[in-house]
């Protein structure tokens, strides 16, 4: 059975709304209960919440009364209210209820480093909102006492969100996001410092100014305090036009191209540079910034990039995506599965799996493939606009077909360290560590 609180109780049992309690009382036990879902509640604080402070010498045996219809509603699809101690308990473990689902959504996102996951994570988790909490079902002291924590929960979400988006430059979607917020929670500063950056990246720079005089007018006037240090170094630096407002900070060893940041060309060939990012993706994915492949048009650009297509086609590419961006997102979950494969495929050749996954996008590729004859006369096989979004994929599957088939992926190596592990072609035979110091060691 799945339950919501976040906005109106609704309970829906195999996707159909089931009614559950006759009366307001016995919902809001039912959420109570639900709110510390698999934990005892006492009776007396139970007694305490839904008469807001004062229960009437008969609580006891009205609660009882209300646990019992509850069983009698809830049987039928197998959720139980147990009698633990002095109190009462839902078991759900076979069941699911949004609160949990945000708390637990929230804790991804604070522990994930890179910004794309976090927002991702932010995304599902505040969707889960459709309301205040228990909107039909508590009044508004109840709710000020038992979501206060929740609602904590859910602006820190909001803040973490945004600064993620203004790290991948997503300035546009913080606007929209915090344009209804910030003036309802005037005195949350890094939510109006996450505005303020947007407008001023948006070329807004005068509301960005507007915004901090009306915070600092609410901090002085209803609280007696300054704007504290962070917000008020941002209003100097929009003062003064600093131009590092103007963009994220651009992560290490990457280069921008189309406003997208790419990792340096480093490997010596493009199926290399796929497997390649800021920090070694595949052994540190701790580190902030450690992968490059976050979107669709990142995919696409670098496409384009490492001449895998040409402007006009990578352009096509784009507009296809923003059109179908259910198919992009596919495509990208595609080669983010592929590269994990290649990367095996490249560092050990004995992983027969991996290369049986790389062969098969490889092959696709060589099927879709066509003979196109240059301006200097020489034939070139291509891949066809037909292709679609998942030309990019297959262009660096057949990249990494032509890299298997030749001599030089015997010259293959890997930076041994743990906070690398780029691949580069060392013809030489002399190298051991990349040379780009990715690794922090500065070895070459």
């Amino acid at each position: 059975m799945d339950f919501t609180l976040l906005g109106p109780f609704e309970a829906r049992h195999e996707g159909r709304r089931v009614r559950l309690g006759s009366r307001r009382q016995e919902r809001c036990l039912l959420a109570l209960l639900l709110l510390e879902a698999g934990r005892p509640v006492p009776t007396d604080r139970l007694a305490d919440l839904l008469w807001n402070g004062t229960p009437p010498e008969t609580a006891r045996a009205t609660l009882h009364t209300y646990v019992g219809r509850l069983r009698a509603a809830l049987k039928p699809y197998g959720v139980t209210v147990e009698t633990r101690h002095d109190g009462y308990a839902v078991d759900m473990t076979e069941h699911t209820v949004d609160v949990r689902e945000f708390l637990d959504l929230a804790g991804r996102a604070a522990l994930a480093a890179d910004p794309g996951e976090q927002v991702r994570c932010h995304d599902k988790a505040l969707a889960l909102w459709r309301g205040p909490l228990l909107a039909d079902t508590l009044d508004a002291t109840q709710r000020d006492r038992l979501g206060g924590r929740l609602a904590e929960l859910r602006l820190t979400a909001l803040e973490q969100r945004a600064e993620a988006q203004l790290t991948m430059g997503l300035h546009e979607r913080v606007l929209a996001d915090l344009a209804p917020l910030t003036g309802e929670h005037p005195a949350r500063e890094r939510l109006v410092a996450a505005h303020m950056t947007a407008l001023y990246r948006a070329g807004r720079q005068t509301e960005a100014l507007a915004l901090y005089h009306a915070t600092r007018d609410h901090l002085v006037t209803e609280l007696g305090i300054e704007p504290g240090p962070a917000l008020t170094t941002l209003h100097e630096r929009i003062l003064n036009a600093d131009p590092r407002l103007d963009r994220p900070p651009a992560p290490l060893y990457a280069v921008r191209v189309r406003e997208e940041w790419l990792p340096w060309s480093t490997g010596g060939h493009p199926a290399l540079e796929f497997c390649n990012t800021y920090a070694g993706w595949h052994r540190a994915p701790e580190i902030p910034g450690s992968d490059w492949l976050r979107t669709y048009r990142t995919l696409a650009v670098w496409a384009g990039h490492q001449a895998l297509a040409d402007d006009p086609l990578v352009d096509r590419l784009l507009a296809e995506a923003r059109t179908h961006p259910t198919e992009a997102t596919e495509a990208l979950t595609e080669a983010k599965a592929f590269r994990t494969a290649l990367y095996a495929c490249l560092t050990d050749p004995t992983d027969l799996r991996a290369f049986r996954t790389v062969a098969g996008f490889a092959e696709a590729a060589a099927r879709a493939a066509v003979l196109d004859l240059d301006e200097d006369g020489l034939a070139h096989w291509r891949l066809p606009p037909a292709t679609g979004l998942r030309l990019p994929l297959l262009a660096t599957a057949r990249a990494a077909a032509d890299l298997l088939a030749d001599p030089r992926r015997l010259t293959l190596r890997a930076c041994p360290s743990d906070d690398c592990g780029w691949l580069f072609l060392d013809t030489t035979g002399r190298r051991r560590w990349c040379s780009t110091a990715t690794c922090g060691g500065g070895r070459s």
